[in-house]
């Protein structure tokens, strides 16, 4: 155990980015062994637009929870991939709407099986006695009702008073 282990909750951040990196870095593997070219960090830009269609910057970034700079990195990554494309709005001239190119289509058919296969190992690795999809759900919902910041002020508040 390191000093990282043994700070607990105080490194909890560095602790869920340090197994995000793991799972992020064996997914790619997978995705490699099974020879398809694909980024893990693309995975929520393809999945949504496979499941939703068509969506503007805005959309997807809402629906990926990412901010629109980090979402419009994702998407120029992803046309320079030619996995998506663009198309202007009949409606708003000036919104941009994305979609799945055929060889993005293409990939998701390739990705499915892999898809089944991390499923099934996340579930076994999730799946504890104190399950961890369930706990990060609690502790979003927990953030979106008062952030990590806000929590922190109020107590710095309550202590001066």
């Amino acid at each position: 155990m390191n000093i990282i282990d043994e700070s607990g909750i105080l490194a909890i951040s560095t602790r869920l980015q340090r197994l995000s990196e793991q799972l992020r870095k064996d997914g790619a593997l997978l995705y490699k062994s099974y020879d398809i070219d694909f980024e893990p960090k693309w995975f929520p830009v393809i999945y949504t637009l496979h499941h939703k269609g068509i969506l503007s910057v805005v959309e997807i970034a809402n629906e990926i929870g990412y901010t629109h700079p980090s979402t419009i990195s994702l998407l120029k990554e992803l046309e320079k991939q030619k996995l998506i494309r663009s198309k202007k709005d009949k409606v708003d001239e000036r919104k941009r709407l994305l979609l799945l190119t055929p060889k993005g289509e293409e990939l998701i058919l390739k990705m499915k099986p892999v898809w089944d296969v991390m499923s099934a190992v996340l579930s076994t690795i999730a799946d504890n006695q104190n399950n961890l999809l369930q706990a990060i759900n609690e502790a979003e919902n927990k953030i979106s009702q008062q952030s990590f910041l806000q929590r922190a002020l109020q107590l710095k508040s309550e202590s001066k008073e």
